[in-house]
């Protein structure tokens, strides 16, 4: 993935969001990673891989493509938070979880633990744990980077709609 493209167009967002809410001094960190949160479990509840009770099928793969990318505009604006947009690097040594159940759960604490630290180490190894997610419900960088951008113009629409 083109990681500086995505950083500018999530800066671009984020600047025009702030603005509009008048928001441009305000300390958004801890609302970022409560999003964050949010868009996981939403993301989980479409992937229904913990529905251990339910015969539902998971929603379809478009579905959970969006849901997917709604976590990485959360995770590049927290990146942004923190200054780490010119990084050239963003690999870290993190291995997959045996499921898809408990990579959610290794993403659940590896935000808790960025919130804590803020350290970029700790953001390298959620983003990590969050490509790592989406290649295990079948997601390659391309098709991630596609749905990140058509997701972006979505969101700008959204706010010029008084979302």
């Amino acid at each position: 993935m083109n990681y500086q493209k995505l950083f500018a167009m999530q800066k671009g967002l984020d600047q025009h969001i702030e603005s509009k809410h008048k928001l441009e001094d305000a300390d958004l960190f801890d609302r970022k990673i409560l999003a964050l949160l949010v868009e996981l479990g939403e993301l989980a509840n479409e992937t229904r891989c913990f529905k251990f009770w339910s015969l539902k099928q998971p929603s379809e793969r478009k579905i959970i493509l969006e849901e997917y990318v709604d976590g990485i505009h959360f995770i590049l604006s927290l990146g942004l938070e923190c200054g780490f947009e010119n990084e050239g690097d963003y690999l870290a040594d993190l291995e997959i979880a045996q499921s898809v159940n408990d990579q959610f759960l290794l993403i659940y604490e590896q935000t808790s633990k960025f919130r804590m630290s803020k350290s970029l180490r700790d953001y390298k190894y959620l983003l990590q744990a969050y490509l790592h997610l989406g290649e295990q419900l079948g997601f390659h960088s391309e098709e991630t980077e596609q749905a990140y951008l058509a997701k972006n113009e979505v969101n700008y629409e959204r706010q010029q709609a008084g979302y």
